[in-house]
């Protein structure tokens, strides 16, 4: 492959990646996502993120990689605790809803539950893998 298309398809992806966040950003705000401090978590990892990708993006230093690298391991972490935290908060419902429903019957309901959406997190996580997939063999100071 040719540095040519390898910075490239580097762009296309940080451009992704800058859409999704965005994007993401922008429906958890007008859904709300903003009534107690665990439900910022995911607002403040996406912004930050975005700062970071921008400050990536301008620069290109070995240090803005760095930072863009590590707002996507926590946005992964981040990604994956909300659906865990979303999943069991479903299943509590679920289970106040119907005490007697267990197994695969309380797994589909509680993935098939509209609020929370008990996958939607994984959003985050995907997000994440793919600013980190964009750095890929990065050297420092390497224009994008």
């Amino acid at each position: 492959m040719t540095t040519g298309t390898l910075k490239t398809m580097r762009r296309m992806l940080l451009g992704l990646l800058a859409f999704g966040l965005a994007g993401t950003t922008t429906e958890l705000s007008l859904m709300g996502h903003y009534e107690d401090w665990q439900q910022i978590i995911p607002l403040v990892g996406m912004g930050l993120s975005l700062l970071a990708l921008v400050w990536c993006g301008a620069t290109w230093s070995g240090r803005a990689v760095w930072v863009l690298r590590a707002c996507m391991l926590l946005l992964m972490i981040s990604g994956v605790t909300g659906t865990v935290l979303h999943y069991r908060a479903n299943m509590e419902f679920q289970l106040e809803m119907d005490a007697s429903i267990a197994g695969w019957a309380l797994m589909s309901k509680v993935l098939h539950a509209k609020a929370p959406p008990a996958l939607a997190p994984g959003n985050m996580a995907l997000l994440g893998l793919l600013g980190l997939i964009s750095t890929l063999a990065v050297r420092n100071n390497e224009p994008c």
